[in-house]
């Protein structure tokens, strides 16, 4: 039977969530949508890496208690989780970025190898908590270039060190499930795999959608490394609402759903980076362009596809937005922000019209 069947008001309102990565893109929006379910939300992260991060230009902190702490900091970490004894912590702080991971190998993989280890010690000590959702990323699956999904059972792996050290921080997390989250007694915890995560606010470095407004609105020409990559595109809003389902389903039902998840989009979703730029550069009008650049690239995966069936069947969760409908909602983002409007109000609108979307 599924576990939910959507994210429910009733079981989030007045919940003890820590989140880990607040202050980033997927975790600016995830504390603005549990603030909108009415649970007590608390966030450790960094201070955000970018100028007109959503964090700030959203006021993310204005409704729940923010800290600021690396959780390569194991003893600041701790502490913090204890005082606030969460219900649910959701781990989302990482170094995400493929490109960075080259240049800096050692702090990629000590944040996202080292850092997981030190949330799921500072986890073993809350005494009220009872799920945990550990998110990695598609990224994490060893990449044979296969024309088919990955499934959940998939070997680990990674060619790159941000990959690599994913797929590290996945066995992690499986030693930690099978040794200390194992019984009645403990949290349950599983890790959830996403794809290509979009929508508006995301101000990163090297990811595509940021790359291509920042270019279009300084009338340049946008440079396009891998134009025939093949991603598993998807509106933040789609992965986040199977965390929170699998994070209700773990809180309720336990080792019956303490195991990876893929959440990704349908296959109509699956496009190549090619098909991304055209598309928004029909959208946003003159002065849009792109070309690619011809020169040698670092390695990075040409097609990946994530196999959804386990928490389509299992979560009676699926992705409700087409391709064309999240890069929409971007643009409309965008416009927002440029008119200067109410950032919180406008994006938490953005959620409130995904709960209503059939």
């Amino acid at each position: 039977m599924p576990a939910a069947t959507c994210v429910e008001n009733g079981f989030w309102r007045g919940k003890r969530v820590f989140i880990t990565g607040h202050t980033g893109f997927k975790g600016s929006w995830l504390s603005l949508y549990l603030q909108l379910l009415g649970a007590d939300v608390k966030g450790y992260a960094l201070n955000p890496a970018e100028e007109n991060s959503l964090f700030q230009v959203a006021d993310v902190e204005a409704e729940m208690v923010s800290e600021i702490g690396d959780i390569l900091d194991g003893e600041q970490l701790s502490i913090s989780m204890r005082q606030f004894e969460p219900d649910v912590l959701i781990h989302m702080a990482a170094q995400p970025l493929v490109r960075l991971s080259y240049r800096e190998p050692a702090l990629t993989y000590a944040t996202n190898v080292m850092g997981t280890v030190n949330v799921l010690e500072a986890a073993r000590n809350c005494r009220k908590l009872k799920a945990i959702v550990n998110v990695t990323t598609d990224k994490c699956y060893e990449n044979r270039e296969w024309p088919w999904p990955y499934r959940e059972t998939e070997a680990m792996g990674g060619h790159d060190p941000y990959s690599s050290s994913k797929g590290c921080a996945e066995l992690v997390n499986a030693a930690y499930q099978r040794s200390f989250f194992n019984t009645e007694d403990s949290a349950w915890l599983a890790s959830v795999r996403a794809g290509n995560v979009i929508g508006g606010g995301d101000a990163a470095e090297d990811r595509l959608i940021p790359d291509i407004l920042r270019s279009f609105k300084a009338n340049e020409a946008l440079i396009v490394r891998y134009p025939d990559a093949i991603r598993p595109w998807q509106h933040v809003l789609e992965p986040l609402t199977g965390y929170l389902v699998l994070a209700q389903a773990l809180y309720e039902k336990g080792s019956d759903f303490a195991e990876g998840w893929n959440f990704g989009p349908n296959a109509e979703s699956v496009k190549p980076v090619r098909w991304i730029v055209d598309f928004m550069a029909e959208k946003w009008g003159a002065g849009a362009s792109w070309k690619n650049n011809g020169d040698e690239q670092l390695h990075e995966a040409g097609l990946l596809k994530l196999d959804i069936s386990k928490a389509t069947s299992r979560l009676d969760w699926k992705p409700k937005l087409t391709l064309e409908e999240s890069l929409n909602r971007i643009v409309e983002w965008e416009k927002a922000f440029e008119h200067g409007q109410n950032m919180k109000n406008a994006t938490q609108e953005q959620i409130e019209k995904y709960w209503s979307h059939a």
